[in-house]
């Protein structure tokens, strides 16, 4: 599908919104409508949302739209539509987890990321597409039909979080939430050519308990760095829900990406653990690292790393963990659910509680390796994905073959999920387009619990090369 710059800008990003909504420049009734609009004309195409509250939301939008007449101001978001991903527990509203067997499911709390959303004014217009119960890294789904790439429709968008990306790329909303327990904000986001970063490991804090908790992030896709940076100013903190959530942050991280970029180290890996790359994604990659060198105040060092890959450690924390906690509860429902799923289920009975430990003890070896690589370098720098868009019928990539993994998927994201296993923030953003006019993504990771210092890093690199300008041609 071809690129097409100067699309309709109907639909800002987060800031314009906000500011827009804020001066009285376009009313929330107005882009909440657009926002639906856009859903309602290219969802049948994309498979994006799944559940649309289209009157509850217009409503929503009217009593904005009288509140800032009056005076009143929500919050920094006031009036703007936004989409969730159906993972996220919403009070009163239908989270299907993407699975058959949870289609009547209705939570009574909201999660800690939506109440924080709804506090400061946004407007939920719907429930995005996530594969069951956000197993895997394709947008392969029986419940909301295979997520597809606003670039090219025949192609995966990738996931978990398919239809956030979806939703962001094809301007149906100016942002949308998800969550990345292997990779499912950065694979999507490369894809789909939008910006997402996962933060460190409990910045947001996520609820209800999850069996994979100690991979599982949430956090905002968004179309600029800014606007994801602005969401992390007000999504983040401690919430008592969740144990591992990281106490409050004491900087904006917004306004980090308006102040000028200090000297960094940065180091770049062309690949990791030997994996090969698409040749554009490879060139797309390199003439970015090329511009960073001789822009940007970087000292740049480039070399393949030589950690070995813990992809059985990823394996087994994964597989066992949704594995037994959803085996147990879906016994009887295993007909129900997609097969791929299934299979991971059956594959967690054949794990036993020694591989489970040696998994922590090797997760834990391979983190202070990355974390150890810090003590050098400010910045690491990878390909997002070795691999392009695939058919959004499948699971994994024409070319790979079979395998009795239950997270075959990690074979073809080998860059994204390793830095789940170690809790660093990580980022994907758009560096370039291939001559199919796909996007390509490119990966920036921090040391533990410096967010800041990714997302300045990315501001700098979006002023040097900027994205947004470019669309799908829907």
């Amino acid at each position: 599908m071809a690129m097409e710059q100067g699309l309709s800008n109907s639909m800002p990003d987060v800031i314009g919104a906000a500011q827009q909504i804020r001066r009285g420049e376009v009313s929330s009734e107005t882009l909440v409508g657009n926002s639906l609009k856009q859903i309602k004309t290219h969802n049948p195409t994309f498979n994006a949302f799944g559940d649309v509250y289209d009157e509850q939301a217009l409503e929503d939008a009217r009593n904005c739209d009288r509140e800032r007449q009056s005076g009143k101001c929500r919050g920094p978001l006031h009036g703007v539509p936004f989409g969730v991903k159906d993972l996220f527990s919403t009070a009163g509203l239908r989270t299907t987890k993407g699975s058959l067997t949870s289609l009547d499911n209705v939570p009574e709390s909201d999660a800690p990321i939506i109440e924080r959303l709804k506090a400061a004014g946004a407007i939920i217009v719907g429930k995005t597409a996530t594969t069951e119960f956000g197993w895997t890294g394709s947008s392969y789904s029986r419940v909301f039909g295979h997520g597809r790439n606003p670039w090219d429709p025949a192609l995966t968008s990738g996931g978990s979080s398919s239809g956030s990306a979806i939703s962001v790329a094809a301007r149906m909303v100016p942002a949308a939430l998800g969550s990345d327990g292997g990779g499912s904000v950065r694979i999507p986001g490369a894809f789909c050519g939008i910006f997402a970063l996962k933060a460190s490991l409990g910045r947001i804090p996520t609820w209800p308990w999850s069996a994979t908790e100690m991979l599982s992030h949430a956090g905002p896709m968004t179309r600029t760095v800014r606007d994801s940076a602005l969401l992390f100013d007000l999504l983040s903190g401690p919430d008592a829900r969740d144990h591992q959530a990281l106490p409050a942050k004491n900087e904006s991280w917004l306004a980090r990406c308006d102040q000028p970029l200090p000297a960094l180290r940065v180091h770049y890996s062309p690949t990791l653990f030997n994996t090969p790359v698409d040749e554009q994604i490879a060139r797309c990659v390199e003439q970015a690292v090329e511009q960073i060198a001789h822009t940007l105040p970087v000292t740049l060092t480039a070399r393949p790393l030589d950690w070995s890959s813990p992809f059985e450690t990823f394996d087994t924390l994964w597989s066992g963990g949704r594995g037994v906690a959803y085996g147990a509860a879906l016994q009887q429902q295993l007909d129900q659910l997609d097969p791929g799923f299934a299979a991971l289920i059956e594959r967690a009975q054949r794990l036993n509680l020694a591989d489970y430990l040696a998994a922590q003890k090797q997760r834990a070896a391979f983190a202070g390796q990355v974390h150890a690589l810090f003590d050098s370098v400010d910045l690491l720098i990878t390909p997002t994905l070795p691999v392009l868009p695939f058919s959004a019928d499948r699971h994994v990539p024409e070319n790979q073959s079979p395998g009795d993994s239950g997270v075959e998927w990690a074979r073809w994201t080998p860059f994204t999920w390793p830095f789940n296993l170690s809790g660093n923030p990580a980022a994907t953003i758009p560096c370039g387009f291939t001559a199919q006019g796909l996007p390509v993504g490119l990966q920036v990771i921090g040391r533990r619990y410096a967010e800041g210092d990714v997302l300045q890093f990315c501001a700098a690199l979006e002023a040097l090369m900027p994205w947004d300008q470019h669309q799908p041609s829907l």
